[in-house]
């Protein structure tokens, strides 16, 4: 009888669960292009068949020609069959992290991702958690793979891109990177030297929140600036004047936002899991999500305020997140619409991004809308040509943001 050869050996250097979507597919493509064998494991079988054929299944620029140039060299591939995982010294996990529908975090999102795979998990493998988690996941992974009798080392290294710069930031941003052990700790920092020699080491509960803190902070902001809008607009006056002359070389107002709709997968989510992480007792946090979420609501009784809607065809501009992006993933857009949908004569939507069999070219908009509101700033829509009211409140067209 021949001696068992035990496993085989470890043939690629990073695997990355959930590695087909907007977090995942960046950093793969950002470490195949230093050099590194990538997999990227993805129950989504139509991102998988595209990512295999050299195709972005979204938008991210300065990533299609890198990912062309790494699937044909080899060095990234895409699959859906989880025995990839075990064939990777450092596994990566990028899942989403929603919270549900009464706004509580969904502790197993990570665990559920892993479960998928655990049959092929190994000793000796470094699991690299790269969600956004309620503080604690990294602790419960711990201890999940702990009760698999798997003999890993788990880090927390939190992404901190922002959609739309991920193959500059990937480089460029320091990488905050946490671990129980110096051992784990030294193996994360090695993996994401490759891509910046900035790290900053935490333990991982102190990195769990530090991403919380990082997304609610810009949350705050963002419903600082619309609470500020809303003053201004509600005595008649402009702030977007305003805004200029209290940033206007004063270095400490220079991050006041202008306004706009706070929206997309992570922000309003990530508040409020630091608020349940709070007990729930997270004043700032819930009156930012009150403002922010409220501003729709806002828009639509100052248009009522000088418009008799009911009378009027209503086009909206703009349908993803933020300006400049093909995601609409809980963009206000949608929420704006369904209250027009409400007061309107009929409420017309047009993103030369969005794919949405529901949405209209921008020629038909401005053709048959008597009012148009610009609900992502997307470049375009700054020289419209037409005579139509137009409702800006981004600033965008440089007319002012009066409502």
């Amino acid at each position: 009888m021949s001696e068992d050869p035990g496993p085989a050996p470890l043939s690629v250097d990073v695997c990355i669960v959930g590695g087909c979507g907007r977090v995942g597919l960046p950093l793969g493509i950002a470490f195949a292009a230093r050099g590194l064998s990538v997999v990227l494991y993805d129950i989504n079988a139509d991102a998988v068949a595209t990512v295999n054929a050299g195709t972005l299944p979204f938008a991210e620029p300065g990533a299609a020609d890198v990912l062309a140039e790494a699937v044909s060299a080899g060095r990234l591939r895409a699959t859906t069959d989880p025995v990839a995982v075990g064939a990777s010294e450092h596994l990566v996990v990028v899942v989403g992290t929603p919270v549900d529908e009464h706004l509580n975090p969904d502790l197993g999102a990570v665990p559920r991702a892993l479960e998928r795979c655990a049959e092929h998990l190994r000793d000796g493998q470094l699991v690299v958690l790269r969600s956004t988690v309620y503080p604690g996941v990294t602790a419960l992974t711990e201890k999940l793979l702990a009760g698999k009798g798997v003999k890993a080392d788990v880090a927390f290294c939190p992404e901190r891109i922002a959609e739309g710069r991920a193959m500059t930031e990937l480089f460029t941003l320091p990488q905050i990177v946490a671990a129980r052990t110096p051992a784990a700790l030294a193996r994360a920092e090695k993996l994401f030297r490759h891509l910046t020699e900035q790290i900053v080491p935490l333990e991982p509960e102190e990195a769990e929140l530090a991403k919380l803190f990082t997304n609610t902070w810009r949350y705050i902001k963002f419903a600082t600036a619309n609470q500020f809008w809303m003053m201004a607009n509600d005595f008649g006056l402009d702030f977007a004047r305003i805004r200029h002359a209290v940033a206007h070389d004063y270095p400490r107002a220079a991050d006041l936002p202008m306004p706009g709709f706070a929206a997309g997968p992570c922000l309003f989510k990530d508040t409020m899991q630091l608020a349940a992480f709070n007990r729930n007792n997270f004043v700032l946090g819930h009156s930012a999500m009150l403002i922010n979420e409220g501003l729709p609501l806002y828009l639509v009784s100052r248009l009522e305020d000088r418009f008799d809607l009911s009378e009027l065809t209503v086009g909206i501009l703009g349908m993803a997140f933020k300006g400049g992006s093909d995601d609409p993933r809980e963009s206000l857009a949608y929420k704006l619409r369904k209250i027009l949908a409400l007061k309107t004569r009929e409420t017309i939507c047009t993103d030369p991004y969005v794919a949405d069999e529901r949405l209209v070219d921008l020629d038909e908009v401005l053709r048959r809308a008597d009012l148009l509101v610009i609900a992502a700033p997307h470049e375009q829509y700054a020289r419209l040509d037409t005579d139509k009211p137009v409702i800006d409140m981004w600033g965008l067209t440089g007319t002012g943001v009066r409502v």
